[in-house]
């Protein structure tokens, strides 16, 4: 990047870090506390009146700062993919519902920055454990420089599946279970998408793995933590991973030709 693009990112992630944070806030507010919970494309699929609250209030701290920006989200109404051309910003305000519904601490409430459908800036704040997660060219954890993890071994890898709660993903899901026991370490699943990625980029995972497109909100995030903590972010086939591609394999790169071979339905 030109110092001039390094500096506009900069400044985007001061209004990431601020968004997330802001409304990280209030999703924390109603933690573990009654909620009204309703369904969309099944019994699993939950939002809640907080998920709604905090996207307004982190759209409304975007605006303050990029008032003409476009933003993606997953409630309402918003844009659900991210443009090829010009800034836009990607809100998912409490990913890992489930988990936040049920009194568990593993969701985020993740705000990205893409310019020209690249992401420049990401932050996934954690408020149940007060973890920070914030890059534009350099990830931290909580202020800290992260990178990914160092092991170098597939078989000693933790590896994440990311799928959502469609037929289809769960097909996929059982699938990618199979190949994760039979051929890596051992498997995690967090519930979060974001979490998980930004577990990747904080070397506490060696990988987050899917074979089916995911939602920009899920993702856009977390891959540039990843990437800018030192790891590779590709699509299923190994080709680099751009919103809406097919799949994602995320890991610390030490072996991530193992993980392309394991999970392209090409090979």
């Amino acid at each position: 990047m030109t110092n001039d693009t390094a500096g506009d990112a900069d400044a985007r992630l001061d209004t990431c870090v601020a968004a997330a944070e802001r409304g990280g806030a209030l999703a924390l507010d109603s933690f573990r506390s009654p909620l009204s919970v309703e369904t969309k494309g099944g019994p699993m699929d939950s939002v809640t009146q907080v998920d709604r609250a905090v996207q307004e209030d982190v759209f409304d701290r975007i605006a303050e700062d990029y008032p003409d920006d476009p933003v993606v989200g997953e409630e309402a109404d918003a844009l659900k993919s991210v443009p090829e051309a010009g800034p836009a910003w990607v809100v998912d305000p409490i990913d890992g519902t489930n988990n936040y519904v049920a009194g568990n601490r593993n969701w985020v409430t993740s705000v990205a920055c893409c310019v020209d459908g690249e992401p420049v800036a990401a932050a996934n704040y954690a408020p149940a454990t007060d973890d920070l997660y914030a890059a534009a060219d350099t990830t931290t954890r909580n202020g800290e420089v992260a990178t990914t993890s160092d092991r170098t071994d597939a078989a000693s890898f933790l590896v994440n599946p990311i799928f959502g709660l469609s037929p289809a993903h769960r097909r996929g899901l059982t699938d990618v279970v199979d190949t994760v026991t039979s051929s890596f370490g051992d498997l995690r699943r967090l519930g979060s998408a974001q979490a998980a990625l930004s577990g990747v980029a904080a070397g506490e995972l060696e990988a987050a793995v899917s074979t089916v497109r995911l939602n920009d909100w899920d993702t856009v995030a977390g891959v540039h933590l990843v990437r800018s903590a030192g790891g590779a972010v590709t699509d299923v086939h190994g080709d680099r991973w751009t919103p809406g591609s097919e799949g994602l394999l995320a890991s610390n790169d030490a072996a991530h030709h193992a993980l392309v071979s394991a999970f392209d339905p090409r090979t």
